[in-house]
């Protein structure tokens, strides 16, 4: 006879997981993570007696209703015992920043920020543009909050100092000077125009100008200049002049300073309407490297200081912090984050929440532009969401989609073929969530209806691998394809293949004659249609539309850029830089290598014969 099948026991309650887990905890520092049933993370959280701050959670009518909620669906709990409250602190933001729990204060940017590095990897140093882990020799200055101040400040360098930026392959193939020489921004040190002795000078003095003696550089190039002049060497005179004007501009761009402070971050926040902003200045050698905002995501009730402390955890776990930071609002624990911070920098950080002279003018302008951007963002936010009504409404959805993805291909004549996705939403496009696809069958890559096949195939097949409960946010409310019925029916196609049957599909064809204004919409199952000219959803997927038709052509101009610049000799074994130079040198290009018979390669000083006939082989396809 069978037995009666046994039913499993209910799942336990979130209070009681966190009751049981309190039984075993310390009265020691740590950080506590308290985990939904699929295993992500609610919240990540820090105490200096993990026992005393967890048990708080077993009494949840204490706690506001967003706290209960997250308790109710805690399943599992993970503690990790730290030596002091500061390490804690140091560990919690880590994981916050890697987690992204629903609960906690997320500062969402993850973007790195540029450097300008002086690399001594190099017998002639070198000037370029850094992003990523410092690992390359030299000295690294910065940071800069934009690309675009990395660029100016750059090419003043150039002007005013004369280094190279060519890459060191380019450097040791050169055989006459490039046109940075002719222009007067650089000095030509890879065909010896300039003494190894005068080139350390120059970077030397670059290096003044970077630390924050650019008056003192000044001077002195006023010096020579006026010393040129009265020795009526004028080319030489105009030389200098040049040197200083580049300066100049520089610090032309200076329209904010922080007077007697060498190295700072200034960080203002302003909340309106359960929004918040907050604008990062940076100061490094008594010069304004830019600011940039931020928004982190929290809920409406956290107070301002809450916000700013987490903020600042989370943002100096990936950068190095200065010696000062200047807040415009009390934090919680200014003390333990002074603490924390100063072990992450190796070295003392000081907080301060300026209250008069200089500093608090510099706090104020930050303010300013904080509230301003916030302002910005919500009137943006707003019509954004109106947009999204809208547009969910002319394609019959049951909801204002949160996550739009758009995609879009881009190729001539099937060379270097790339895909692209952008994502747009209630905060507009979310420039973090894009993604490039280079087209890997080659039978896709003269074929447009492929290459979009392949692309959707490759996306949500990742998405049902890495997220199939779909609780990450990363599933899309509405997929937009560039491109009529052809296009649809293929990403429809691969779709149906995954079994994914509840994503909406669209697809937007231009007019007869590619004409803005006359797009037309299919969608499966509907007949296709047009909107009114001048409807406010046809302009708002003309921008989506736009913008990933932008996406797909600057990764197809990377990829083919990539692909010209490639030089055939780098894939060949035994090819070095003094090799590729003497092949170089004897034929003039690498296309001349490529045509060269067997005996003319034999020719070439240090290439043996057996590396010809590589070199040979490699080229005509005998091997």
């Amino acid at each position: 006879m069978k037995g009666e099948a046994s039913e499993s026991p209910p799942p336990e309650t979130g209070v009681a997981v966190i009751a049981a887990t309190v039984r075993t905890l310390p009265n020691a520092p740590g950080v506590y993570r308290m985990l939904d049933r699929s295993g992500d993370a609610l919240y990540v959280g820090k105490a200096r007696s993990l026992k005393k701050r967890v048990v708080a959670y077993t009494h949840p009518e204490r706690l506001p209703m967003r706290l209960r909620r997250m308790i109710d669906a805690t399943a599992r709990m993970e503690v990790v015992t730290t030596h002091t409250e500061a390490e804690a602190l140091l560990l919690e933001s880590n994981l916050i920043k890697k987690l992204k729990p629903r609960y906690n204060i997320l500062l969402r940017d993850d973007k790195s920020f540029p450097y300008i590095l002086i690399a001594d990897d190099h017998a002639w140093p070198r000037v370029l543009k850094h992003r990523g882990p410092r690992t390359r020799a030299g000295q690294y200055h910065g940071p800069y909050a934009s690309a675009g101040a990395v660029n100016r400040t750059l090419v003043a360098l150039q002007k005013a100092f004369l280094l190279r930026s060519c890459s060191d392959s380019v450097f040791a193939n050169r055989t006459r000077p490039c046109l940075l020489h002719q222009i007067k921004r650089c000095c030509a040190p890879c065909v010896d125009r300039v003494t190894p002795e005068d080139y350390r000078g120059l970077v030397e003095q670059a290096r003044a100008f970077l630390e924050g003696r650019s008056h003192d550089m000044q001077r002195e190039l006023a010096a020579r200049m006026e010393d040129a002049s009265t020795r009526l060497a004028f080319e030489e005179a105009a030389i200098y002049r040049d040197r200083i004007r580049a300066l100049t501009s520089v610090q032309s761009h200076q329209d904010i300073s922080l007077p007697g402070v060498g190295e700072a971050d200034v960080v203002a926040l302003h909340q309106a309407g359960g929004q918040t902003c907050v604008q990062v200045f940076f100061f490094r050698a008594g010069n304004n490297h830019g600011n940039r905002a931020y928004f982190p995501s929290h809920a409406r009730e956290d107070e301002p200081g809450t916000v700013l402390e987490a903020f600042l955890g989370q943002f100096y776990s990936r950068q190095m912090p200065p010696r000062m930071i200047l807040l415009s609002e009390d934090i919680p624990n200014p003390e333990l984050v002074a603490e924390a911070l100063s072990i992450r920098a190796d070295h003392k950080v000081s907080l301060h929440v300026p209250q008069r002279g200089a500093r608090r003018k510099v706090i104020d302008h930050a303010l300013t532009n904080a509230r301003e951007a916030l302002g910005r963002r919500m009137a943006e936010t707003s019509a954004q969401q109106t947009l999204l009504e809208g547009l969910g409404e002319v394609l019959g959805l049951e909801a204002a989609p949160e996550r739009v993805e758009v995609y879009d291909n881009s190729h001539i004549s099937g060379t270097n073929p790339i895909g692209a996705m952008i994502v747009a939403g209630p905060e507009g496009f979310q420039k973090t969530s894009y993604r490039k696809f280079n087209i890997r069958h080659a039978e896709a890559t003269a074929d447009d209806y492929a290459m979009m096949r392949e692309v959707m195939e490759r996306r949500f097949a990742r998405a049902l691998k890495e997220d199939p409960d779909r609780t990450r946010g990363q599933w899309p409310d509405l997929v937009l394809i560039d491109g009529g019925q052809g296009q649809l029916s293929a990403a429809s196609g691969v779709l149906e293949d995954l079994g994914i049957e509840d994503v909406p599909l669209v697809g937007v064809a231009k007019g007869p004659d590619r004409d803005a204004g006359r797009e037309r919409f299919f969608i499966p199952g509907r007949p296709s249609f047009l909107l009114p000219p001048n409807h406010p959803v046809l302009y708002f997927v003309q921008r989506l539309r736009d913008e990933a038709h932008r996406f797909a052509v600057a990764g197809h101009q990377a990829r083919r850029k990539k692909a010209a610049a490639a030089n055939p000799l780098d894939t060949i074994p035994g090819i070095g830089a003094a090799r590729k130079k003497a092949l170089m040198h004897h034929f003039g290009s690498a296309k001349a290598v490529s045509q060269a018979g067997l005996a003319d390669l034999e020719a070439v000083e240090g290439i043996s014969e057996g590396l010809a006939r590589k070199i040979y082989e490699r080229f005509h396809g005998t091997d």
